[in-house]
């Protein structure tokens, strides 16, 4: 009777980094299918969100009805924070697609992935949590690759630059996200809280595609494929694997994992899209996720 939990939670251990990695593996398809898309930038990050939610919903569902504490959410004491991190995950998806429109996908990514070090700042910030002087070192280190990754970009177009800035913008949004759900994990699943985030960033992505003037219709089989394949293998597929491997590692591992998504973002635009893959910016990547690996582990 004893021995059962313990063969539980090895379980889920063992299940929670295959998951972690392919989710990795499934978010770094998003710039590809952005990218590719026929619409807006903001239109598209609508799409991403909304086409995911029917999936999201059935999990919701199908978990609430084996487990009665991952239920609805009560709107007195949990809608306006789950409110608020689809507000700050609706300000990122527009950041992001919209740096990617502005920059390479690989440097949109990896600025995008830095999240995980602005969430150790702000913790340090908001919640007294002091980084040590292991991470500051982790983080100068993440920072210089960063910088030679980028070397290209900042050296030849202005246009790049704005895109950059715009992938750091949406690492801060990004974190901002993380920040809000970690205030809800303790009250509800993962399920529960991306299907309620996502039906928030969802109606607070409508206005801002009606601002900027972008069409929501594809033209095309082929846009509406595209859209399609960034709901459910990028958003409902590999955002849920993440978040779900996360909940069941320790963060500081599962950021390490997930700095796996500009590597794939980068090979994948590589390879599909003919965008250029220097063996300096090989370098500049692998230089950033040790910065981030040693940062990571100094935050333990």
């Amino acid at each position: 009777m004893t021995e059962r939990p313990a063969v539980e939670i090895t379980r889920a251990e063992k299940l929670a980094l295959p998951a972690l990695l392919a989710g990795a593996v499934g978010v770094g398809f998003s710039p590809i299918f952005v990218r590719l898309s026929e619409l807006g930038p903001t239109a598209t990050a609508f799409h991403r969100v909304f086409w995911a939610i029917p999936v999201l919903a059935l999990w919701c569902v199908l978990e609430n009805g084996r487990d009665r504490t991952a239920g609805r959410p009560s709107a007195r004491d949990a809608a306006g924070p789950l409110i608020l991190a689809g507000l700050f995950f609706a300000a990122d998806l527009t950041a992001w697609h919209w740096s990617i429109a502005f920059t390479s996908v690989a440097n949109a990514t990896l600025l995008a992935n830095f999240a995980p070090i602005v969430v150790t700042l702000g913790a340090w910030l908001l919640f007294r949590e002091r980084p040590t002087a292991a991470f500051v070192a982790g983080l100068a280190l993440a920072l210089a690759g960063a910088a030679i990754l980028m070397g290209e970009s900042v050296a030849l177009s202005a246009e790049h630059l704005f895109g950059d800035g715009l992938g750091l913008v949406t690492a801060g949004f990004y974190a901002s996200y993380i920040l809000a759900v970690g205030r809800l994990r303790a009250r509800f699943s993962t399920a529960t809280i991306m299907t309620w985030s996502g039906i928030a960033t969802a109606i607070a992505l409508v206005p801002v595609v009606w601002v900027s003037g972008e069409s929501l219709i594809p033209e095309s089989g082929r846009g509406i494929a595209i859209l399609l394949g960034l709901a459910l293998i990028s958003h409902a597929g590999g955002q849920s694997l993440i978040a779900y491997g996360l909940a069941h590692l320790p963060a500081s591992f599962g950021s390490v994992v997930l700095l796996l998504q500009p590597v794939v973002a980068a090979v994948l635009a590589w390879a599909l899209l003919g965008e250029p893959l220097s063996a300096l910016q090989g370098a500049g990547g692998l230089v950033v996720l040790a910065g981030i690996v040693l940062a990571r582990r100094a935050s333990r």
